[in-house]
């Protein structure tokens, strides 16, 4: 516990420093896409702030505010850190700029965002993640690609995964992910994209230093797996602001499909729901209560192993908080989590949430084996930038057999 205490003020120390040479204009991109940037009130203050003070008087800091907020174009290129289950300790160079393609009024924000990655586990993450927003939000277009060397923990299909300690794991990773909405209506998107993954140079290895199994693999993983795939999906999403919303309501449906002739290992099909949702609770702290719901299942054929719906396997890599990524797998994935936001100063510069989730997976395949797995937790934010209302998240999650730890990461988690 104290190597963690310690770690966590170094992550802390970092942003600081972070935001003090960015002079509060950065945005770094974690979670979600960045919208508009927002007017901060008065009374709000956030990391930057704090230390800024030491230079600065009430009137060159509210003159300051007002520079920044009507700032449209916000680029960093900075050091950060940050802790997860399956990474580690993680320490990362990140950039990210943030952008309008017209006025903010009429047009969402854009972004583009890169880093290199470096983890305790001596995992490499390179991920390029842009999203554009064209005048008057007519088209959105999304790009995901990553470039992952992840040794890695897998504790197989099903109900075994609650039993099995987990069996250490290496292999390569491209993800090429171009998809293009339209708007229809106010609000409604549709569109088409493509999808490429492969996972290659796929075998067991000796992990020990995620403390594996010390047993081999009771199933064998298949060298590389191949998926080469057209998506179609529809979009609702009403929401005010992206990064820490407070209402309204985000809704997606995608179905994806992969086959041989456009290059795959095998023919199949799944199918995703998302449904987010936001409620700003009265009284003057305005808090808010989350709702979400991830729904990954498949349709038709079977997916690789790789491939297959799993913990923490979302895009974002944040479902199943107080589980490791990866702890279940199966043809089916169903989820569910709900999260209370509160402020803890009336600046909001410190907050808390507590939060509760709880993963569904039908099994394998070709087996009929369940598994049911709650989780639960409590977490501190830290307000990194006001402006775009982005927070430093730490939280602590615990679920069945003893599984815990900490996740910290900037943004909230939906």
């Amino acid at each position: 516990m104290h190597r963690k205490a310690i770690s966590f003020l170094i992550i802390l120390a970092i942003l600081l420093l972070q935001h003090v040479f960015a002079q509060g204009n950065a945005i770094i991109q974690s979670n979600e896409s960045p919208d508009s940037i927002i007017q901060a009130a008065p009374s709000e203050r956030d990391l930057t702030d704090v230390f800024l003070r030491l230079k600065y008087n009430q009137k060159q800091m509210a003159q300051r505010d007002s520079a920044s907020s009507g700032s449209h174009t916000h680029i960093a290129i900075v050091p950060a850190a940050g802790y997860a289950l399956q990474t580690g300790f993680a320490g990362l160079l990140a950039g990210n700029i943030v952008f309008h393609t017209q006025s903010p009024a009429t047009t969402k924000a854009s972004s583009i965002f890169t880093c290199a990655m470096y983890t305790q586990y001596h995992q490499i993450i390179l991920p390029l993640i842009a999203s554009i927003w064209t005048p008057h939000n007519k088209y959105h277009i999304v790009s995901d690609n990553r470039y992952l060397k992840y040794p890695s923990l897998t504790f197989g299909l099903g109900d075994n995964a609650l039993s099995t300690k987990g069996y250490g794991i290496e292999y390569l990773y491209v993800k090429f992910h171009e998809s293009v909405e339209r708007k229809l209506l106010p609000n409604f998107y549709a569109g088409l994209g493509y999808y490429f993954d492969r996972f290659w140079n796929v075998r067991e290895r000796d992990n020990t230093q995620h403390k594996g199994n010390p047993e081999p693999m009771p199933f064998t993983l298949d060298p590389e797996e191949i998926s080469s795939s057209w998506i179609a999906k529809v979009t609702y999403d009403n929401r005010p602001r992206l990064i820490n919303p407070s209402r309204g309501i985000y809704a997606s449906f995608l179905l994806r499909s992969s086959s041989k002739f456009l290059g795959g290992n095998n023919n199949w099909r799944t199918g995703l729901l998302e449904i987010r949702k936001y409620f700003t609770l009265p009284g003057r702290a305005k808090n808010v209560l989350a709702l979400w719901t991830y729904n990954w299942f498949t349709m038709e054929g079977s997916p690789g192993y790789l491939l297959l719906p799993s913990t923490g396997w979302d895009d974002n890599f944040n479902t199943g908080r107080g589980y490791i990524q990866g702890r279940f797998r199966g043809k089916d994935m169903f989820y569910f989590e709900t999260e209370y936001r509160f402020k803890l100063l009336r600046s909001g510069l410190l907050g808390g949430t507590i939060f509760s989730n709880v993963q569904y997976f039908t099994g394998s395949p070709s087996h009929t084996d369940k598994v049911i797995a709650p989780a639960a937790g409590l977490g501190l934010r830290i307000k990194v930038n006001k402006q775009s209302g982005t927070n430093l998240s730490i939280d602590y999650g615990f679920g069945l057999k003893g599984s815990k730890g900490f996740f910290v990461s900037l943004g909230e988690a939906f």
